[in-house]
């Protein structure tokens, strides 16, 4: 393959530097072709053995975000009412029972089955890593998203995968984020302070 130059500053401020968590919206519609086009951007990132156990509910119309609100601390009410679509980041504990066909070259799904522990760890690592993926994807494509862990979890469980199995994990709030509601920017660690190299 050929050598692959670096992202422009400009696409790495789009997705790092510049980007924020967003906390009020613009009344501005996300149409769900551009759901879809998040997903067929963010299915590319790695995950154990393909082992892809995100499940992702987007919750937009006005029954939906009725059910959700149910589940949000008082402080995340507001700003996910308001934004155009709400991510609930789940995962499959069982997601090994798909290893044949995302990862047909080994018999993967015995590794899985022969350890609920490994499967357990393997689902939520890699079910946040995706919705991690699935965040930059959106801003690749221009949009904004504030991510929350503010809820009930068990109450998300029951009013969106009482049929499936699927464990919710966080919130992501999706849409063109309003410049009035972002706070000043939180310090970040410079390298010395958590990283060296060996």
């Amino acid at each position: 393959m050929p050598e692959l130059p670096p992202l422009s500053d400009a696409s790495i401020d789009q997705l790092f530097r510049e980007a924020r968590t967003q906390n009020k919206w613009l009344d501005r519609p996300v149409p769900d072709s551009l759901l879809h086009e998040i997903w067929d951007i963010a299915k590319y990132g790695p995950t154990s053995a393909n082992c892809s156990p995100m499940r992702v509910v987007f919750v937009r119309t006005g029954e939906s975000k009725a059910r959700l609100k149910q589940a949000l601390s008082a402080g995340n009410v507001e700003k996910t009412m308001t934004a155009p679509v709400t991510a609930i980041v789940a995962h499959d504990p069982q997601f090994y029972d798909k290893l044949p066909f995302l990862f047909p070259h080994a018999d993967a799904k015995s590794w899985f089955t022969s350890s609920p522990a490994l499967a357990e760890v393997t689902a939520f690592r890699n079910g946040t890593l995706q919705g991690a993926y699935l965040m930059i994807a959106a801003r690749a494509l221009g949009l904004d998203v504030g991510s929350m862990s503010g809820f009930d979890n068990a109450k998300v469980d029951e009013l969106f995968f009482a049929d499936t199995g699927f464990k919710s994990n966080w919130l992501i709030n999706i849409g063109y984020g309003d410049p009035e509601g972002l706070f000043p920017r939180s310090p970040r660690f410079g390298f010395d302070e958590i990283a060296k190299v060996v």
